[in-house]
């Protein structure tokens, strides 16, 4: 088999199989990459320890913090207790877990659903709209302006002052 064809059959395998944990394993929490292909996880009694990630996720899936996965667990571990067998990437897997009541308990409020369907950790989103209407005013003081460092990941506001100003030298040249 190709590394494309790999590739493709892995990402289909992740992305769009409903899996049920199986008596033996256990859903955990991603809480940090530790390198060479080992992720530090929290279950949901606390409990924090290394899972491997098996070579067939290797350069072909990535996981980040906050993600959930499915373990295998490893008895003759000493750090690394366990083995990724599945990743949980979209809101729909996670909902059909619930929908067969094996999601734990203790990360049922520890999400929120954004619009694209991914899970974001509270920690992670950002302020609220009302925090930026706050901060963001309508002054003509250029030297202000300046002095505020602009966010290309974010949209631009247009205050309604500056915006009626503009037309009024259209008409002064007739």
């Amino acid at each position: 088999m190709s590394k494309a064809t790999k590739r493709k059959h892995v990402t289909s395998e992740v992305m769009y199989d409903f899996i049920l944990p199986e008596p033996n394993q256990q859903i955990v929490k991603v809480i940090g990459s530790r390198g060479n292909n080992l992720h530090e996880v929290v279950t949901a009694k606390g409990e924090t320890f290394l899972v491997s990630m098996p070579t067939k996720f290797r350069k072909n899936v990535w996981i980040k913090r906050g993600d959930f996965v499915i373990v295998d667990p490893i008895e003759e571990g000493d750090k690394v207790k366990g083995e990724i067998v599945h990743i949980l990437y979209y809101k729909e897997q996670i909902k059909y877990i619930k929908n067969e009541n094996l999601w734990p308990v203790e990360f049922m409020d520890n999400t929120k659903n954004d619009d694209n369907g991914a899970m974001i950790p509270d920690d992670m989103l950002p302020p609220s709209d009302d925090e930026f209407d706050d901060e963001v005013s309508c002054d003509d003081d250029d030297n202000v302006k300046a002095m505020m460092p602009v966010n290309p990941n974010h949209r631009v506001r247009m205050c309604a002052a500056n915006m009626m100003g503009s037309d009024d030298d259209d008409d002064d040249d007739d």
